[in-house]
C-alpha cells in the first residue's frame, strides 16, 4: 500500500516548465557579456534550481563581487528574451487538473525570484492554480529546507503530509533536509545518476510516468 500525500509541491523550471535551455543559454551568454570563463552546459544545469547569487557564485566562480549586479542584469536580459516562449511540459496542465480534481494540495517551492515567478504564473494562466508558493528571494533557497518546512506550516500540514517533485539534486536535498518525500523527473536539468544518489520515492522519465507516480499517492 503506497503512502498518500495531502500536498503536492512542485519545483517550476526544469519540472513544470520546458525552460532549462532558455537558463542555461542565459548563465552562459552572461559570461560571454563579461569576459568571464564560461561555463559548460553541464555546469550551467547544475545550478539550475538554486537561488540567483548561489547559482552565479556556483557557475562562474571566478567572477568578482563587483561584477555581480553587471552579470544579473545580463542574466535577466538574456532570459527574458526568451521568456514569453516558455510552456509547460506537454501534459503537465492536465495533470495539475487531475491531482486537484482528485483532492491534492498543490504548492510551488522555486529557486526563481518572487517577481518572476509571478510574471511566469500570470503567462501560464496558473495565478490560482497553487494554495501557495516560495521563491529563492524570499527566505533560504535550495537545498535548505525553509522552502518546504514554511509551506506546511502555512497549510497546517506536517512535512511527512507532502511530496516534492524536482528535477535537480537541489529539490531532493531540500526535501531530504526537511524530511519529506520526494519523486524526482529526469527530463529537466539533472540527469538521471545524479538524481538516483538522493533519495526518492520514484524517479520518472516523462509527464506520463509522472502521472502514474503521483495519482497513486494522493
Amino acid at each position: 500500500m503506497k503512502q498518500r500525500f495531502r500536498l503536492v509541491v512542485f519545483d517550476w523550471d526544469g519540472t513544470l516548465i520546458d525552460s532549462t535551455a532558455a537558463i542555461v543559454h542565459a548563465i552562459r551568454a552572461s559570461a560571454v557579456d563579461l569576459g568571464l570563463p564560461v561555463p559548460s552546459r553541464e555546469q550551467a544545469s547544475h545550478v539550475i534550481g538554486l537561488g540567483l547569487l548561489e547559482a552565479i557564485r556556483m557557475a562562474v566562480p571566478t567572477i568578482d563581487r563587483a561584477q555581480v549586479p553587471a552579470y544579473v542584469e545580463r542574466y535577466r536580459h538574456h532570459y527574458l528574451r526568451r521568456d514569453a516562449q516558455l510552456e509547460p511540459f506537454e501534459g503537465v496542465p492536465q495533470l495539475l487538473g487531475e491531482l486537484a480534481d482528485n483532492g491534492a494540495w498543490l504548492a510551488v517551492a522555486t529557486g526563481k525570484s518572487r517577481a518572476g515567478l509571478n510574471r511566469a504564473l500570470d503567462q501560464m494562466g496558473w495565478t490560482g492554480r497553487f494554495l501557495t508558493t516560495r521563491c529563492a528571494d524570499e527566505g533560504a533557497p535550495k537545498p535548505d529546507p525553509w522552502m518546504l518546512r514554511d509551506i506546511c506550516d502555512e497549510l497546517g500540514l506536517g512535512v511527512s503530509e507532502a511530496l516534492m517533485v524536482g528535477d535537480t539534486t537541489h529539490d531532493l536535498g531540500m526535501a531530504r533536509a526537511a524530511g519529506a518525500a520526494a519523486v524526482a523527473v529526469t527530463y529537466g536539468a539533472h540527469p538521471r545518476e545524479a538524481l538516483e544518489a538522493e533519495p526518492a520515492l520514484a524517479v520518472v522519465d516523462s509527464v506520463v510516468e509522472l502521472r502514474e507516480a503521483l495519482l497513486a499517492r494522493v
